[in-house]
């Protein structure tokens, strides 16, 4: 992959940021664009970003042994510390953050407590790739996060949007989403990449062998998943390029409390991980899997209950904004950090 993919690699900062620019140009000064793209959506699911993230992240996921995810069970620690920080510490900082810089946005404030209660089980598998993380250990946390977010995704909404912004002093708001609209988008956005993944390793590897798979197929599909990631940077900022444009000091508000989200999450979860005795992959797996969000899911939902022109839905749609340029710069940081801990036993 690295051979193949060295030029990209070298540039993934700057491609990512054109990707974005270009999104951001189409939905500004190409008329309707986003009615265009919109016009390609089945209830609450964007087709071309379904596709585009499906196709992100469908080779990441053929690389992993799935017979090795269960060792996962074998650190509870571990488990523990992801499970209290991801879905206990992290729900909480994110409500506290949004309350504290958008108090006086009440949809954006909406907007960010939504992405807070959903812990990334997408794009994670790509900043954990690009990072050299634990892919198994990264999938099983994906698997864990999904099921949680199926039963637990509404009963953390009304906890945190009808009981806790009322104890704030701000007035709670009623969100109507059911398990099975939560079951399906991560369905859609999770398990068609999985189910194609886990068909053609076992496919291939039985009916071509395991050298093709690893000389000749891997290789072939491993490029795609940069290549979706920049398309799906495109569709998700050409809805919304006109409205980024135009308030570019409200992307600021919203881009503020991400970023520091962002930054607690990763270290905090990166330097306890270290200190129960993880290794570096580990400790990026968990780190990334704590620090990224599920904006497919927030998206969606803030779309289907608030409308496409809300400012929930514009807030979901900035949270890629800041969180592919933060995290990408975070895969840097996680780099360092091997070299200045973990170089010796790594």
């Amino acid at each position: 992959m690295k051979k193949r993919l060295g030029f990209l690699d070298r540039f993934l900062t700057l491609w990512i940021f054109l990707a974005m620019l270009l999104g951001v140009a189409i939905g500004y000064f190409i008329p309707n664009s986003d009615d265009f793209i919109n016009s390609f959506s089945s209830g609450t699911t964007n087709v071309p970003l379904a596709i585009g993230l499906i196709l992100m992240m469908y080779p990441p996921l053929t690389k992993i042994d799935f017979s090795k995810v269960p060792q996962m069970l074998e650190k509870p620690k571990l488990l523990s510390a992801s499970f209290f920080i991801t879905w206990i510490f992290g729900p909480f900082l994110m409500f506290l953050l949004a309350t504290f810089f958008l108090k006086d946005y009440p949809e954006y404030m909406t907007g960010l407590i939504i992405i807070g209660i959903a812990p990334c089980i997408a794009m994670v598998i790509v900043w954990n790739e690009l990072a050299e993380g634990n892919r198994e250990l990264t999938a099983g946390l994906i698997g864990i996060n999904s099921l949680l977010q199926v039963f637990f995704f509404s009963l953390y909404a009304y906890f945190y949007l009808e009981i806790m912004l009322p104890l704030f002093g701000i007035k709670g708001l009623e969100l109507n989403i059911t398990i099975t609209e939560i079951a399906q988008t991560v369905g859609i956005y999770l398990g068609i990449p999985f189910a194609l993944a886990v068909i053609s390793r076992f496919a291939i590897k039985k009916y071509l062998g395991d050298k093709f798979f690893n000389q000749k197929f891997i290789p072939f599909v491993s490029p795609i998943t940069l290549i979706a990631l920049l398309f799906t940077i495109v569709v998700m900022f050409s809805l919304k390029g006109e409205m980024i444009v135009d308030l570019p000091m409200d992307v600021v508000r919203i881009a503020i409390p991400l970023v520091i989200f962002f930054a607690i999450m990763f270290f905090l979860m990166f330097f306890v991980a270290k200190k129960i005795g993880a290794n570096y992959r580990d400790a990026v797996a968990l780190s990334f899997t704590a620090s990224g969000n599920n904006f497919e899911l927030a998206i969606a939902v803030s779309i289907g209950v608030f409308g496409i022109n809300s400012g929930q839905a514009f807030a979901g749609v900035i949270g890629p904004l800041v969180e592919v340029p933060a995290l990408i710069i975070l895969v840097n940081v996680a780099f360092w950090l091997r070299k200045k801990y973990f170089i010796k036993t790594s």
